[in-house]
């Protein structure tokens, strides 16, 4: 960091082996994740235990609900492909160069729903007719948005592990099919209600409906959806058209 004047440069070069000295891997019970070599596409750590692979995404300002990220059309693929990394979100603070918070996002958690495209870069940009695109976080459960450190202070490792082993079914879904599952997760926890009825979840169709625009059947997809969360544990039927969330 001698090297470096000033703050953005200082934590730039600071926060990855920040990471490799302070994260573990929330998907085993490695104490520790490995920095990946430079240059390595879209993923900064592995777990040298599960494999497990992360990416880093440091900012000095909190994150808003869209954080830019990479191409478009990379992030598609990695996403249909199922090769996502997990992301460590990590906001700093400048000039003391203090970790204020960090989420952490599993792999299994992004869809294309979450992925929205920028406006292509102009003709006279030096990468003109670049498309790239932001993360939308509020389309991610909030199930999957873990935090790791909280107002600068760490969250136990053990209570990340559960948090993450509590979502990890959606793992078993086929890709194709996950991001309805998604969805249908993020509605329901948008209902702010432990107890909720079918026509809740109806009530919020249109949401899902501009997220899906081919699919013409929304209300029985969401049917369809709630016994896929009840299957993976995430909630639970009480009578007909009532169900509780887990």
């Amino acid at each position: 960091m001698e090297r470096y004047k000033s703050g953005s440069q200082r934590a730039r070069v600071s926060t990855e082996p920040w990471g490799e000295a302070n994260l573990y891997c929330p998907a085993c019970d490695s104490p520790k994740i490995n920095s990946l070599p430079t240059g390595t596409h879209a993923v900064d750590f592995s777990c040298p235990t599960c494999t497990s692979r992360y990416q880093l995404k440091s900012s000095a300002s909190k994150f808003g609900n869209r954080v830019i990220d990479g191409a478009y059309a990379a992030m598609h693929r990695a996403i249909t492909a199922d090769q996502t990394p997990n992301m460590f979100f990590l906001h700093y603070r400048l000039p003391q160069l203090t970790v204020e918070s960090v989420l952490l996002i599993p792999r299994f958690a992004f869809s294309l729903s979450c992925v929205e495209k920028r406006p292509p870069l102009s003709p006279t940009a030096r990468r003109a007719g670049y498309v790239g695109c932001y993360f939308v976080l509020d389309r991610i459960p909030p199930d999957a948005r873990i935090p790791i450190v909280q107002n600068a202070r760490p969250v136990s490792a053990s209570q990340v592990r559960k948090a993450y082993n509590k979502i990890r079914s959606l793992e078993t879904i086929e890709v194709e099919k996950r991001g309805w599952t998604l969805d249908v997760l993020n509605v329901v926890r948008s209902i702010g209600k432990e107890q909720f009825m079918l026509r809740d979840v109806y009530d919020r169709a249109d949401s899902l409906a501009k997220l899906h625009p081919n699919n013409r059947h929304v209300d029985d997809k969401i049917r369809q959806q709630l016994q896929v969360l009840r299957d993976l544990g995430l909630l639970t039927f009480l009578s007909p058209g009532s169900y509780r969330l887990l």
